[in-house]
């Protein structure tokens, strides 16, 4: 299942006593630390926010993988979300034209700047100050990252679909995201963690499982372990409304145990369905339902469960419905 022969890669150096202690590549970015605490040199301390996702990747071997499984180019410009004190934004920055890494804590900002200044780097790199989520990104060749867990699922929304509105191409994210999300991500048809994430990703890339990382390689260390992902989006992607499709697959995988039949035959399901001043409710409730119904039995889906469908299989689906003069709208 996975490429390569990494396998699990531990945090090389851990600390006795009541934390674990900053590799050497950790300690380099701003002087030894503490599992909640980084001691900075010439006096200067912070705190690294678990809840804020601050785990800072730490093992070299870890790093040299990750830079090595993105297939750096010298002239590519790299977009880091995320670098936090720098471990990996210096690989990066030996390996690249350029970097563009953005970063929302200020004090990370600051640590960054002075230690690539340290390295004579200063010149590759462009630091954004800000919330990736609400940062516009610049045009970028690759994007190599530790994702904070927390916005994993709208973080590869923005880089996936706004991406792919603006026909803008990248030509890949190597991404090291928590190991279950990862697992969904990379799922296929009929995998018991298939889901609506893989389902809409597929749609617009192809993603591979590289390796699993164990939260020792971390400091302060998460509760879970991580998965490096690598994502290339495909070069021509269906010309639909990615927002109807995204109602499409909510309304699939909303009740994922259920068959397809089950689900449209809800009346609740079908109410979603009806557009403003169209038929009475209850009348329009019931002629949607035979429509829907007719669909699913030509397409011979009315047993299907949507974890068991490929994008091909929900991409018929859609087209079948649209036939019938049915709509998906998504809120």
């Amino acid at each position: 299942m996975f490429r390569g022969s990494f396998g699990e890669l531990r945090l090389l150096r851990r600390g006795g006593g009541g934390g674990r202690r900053l590799s050497a590549a950790a300690a380099a970015a701003e002087g030894e630390g503490e599992e909640e605490e980084e001691g900075g040199r010439g006096g200067g301390r912070f705190r690294f926010y678990k809840s804020r996702g601050q785990h800072i990747l730490a093992n070299p071997q870890t790093l040299d993988a990750i830079v090595d499984r993105a297939e750096l180019l010298e002239e590519d410009t790299v977009l880091e979300i995320g670098p936090g004190t720098g471990n990996l934004t210096l690989k990066l920055l030996r390996a690249a034209r350029r970097v563009v890494a953005v970063e929302i804590d200020p004090r990370m900002v600051d640590a960054l700047h002075r230690r690539v200044s340290r390295h004579g780097l200063s010149a590759k790199l462009q630091i954004v100050s800000g919330d990736a989520l609400r940062t516009e990104f610049p045009e970028f060749d690759l994007c190599v990252a530790n994702i904070p867990y927390g916005i994993s699922s709208p973080l590869l929304d923005k880089l996936l679909f706004s991406h792919a509105r603006a026909r803008r191409r990248f030509r890949s994210a190597t991404l090291l995201l928590q190991k279950e999300f990862a697992r969904r991500l990379v799922a296929k048809p009929g995998d018991s963690e298939r889901s609506r994430l893989a389902m809409n990703v597929g749609l617009v890339a192809d993603v591979e499982l590289i390796m699993e990382v164990g939260r020792g390689n971390f400091v302060p260390p998460p509760k879970v372990d991580s998965s490096l992902v690598k994502i290339r989006p495909k070069p021509a992607i269906p010309e639909i409304d990615l927002n109807e499709w995204w109602a499409l697959t909510r309304a699939c995988f909303g009740q994922r145990r259920k068959t397809l039949g089950a689900i449209f035959k809800q009346k609740a399901v079908l109410q979603g369905l009806l557009k403003e001043g169209g038929e009475e409710e209850e009348s329009g409730v019931d002629v949607l339902r035979q429509k829907t119904m007719s669909v699913l039995r030509e397409g011979g889906l009315v047993n299907a469960r949507a974890g068991t469908l490929s994008e091909e299989d929900v991409l018929g689906l859609l087209a079948m419905f649209h036939r019938e003069g049915i709509r998906f709208h998504h809120p």
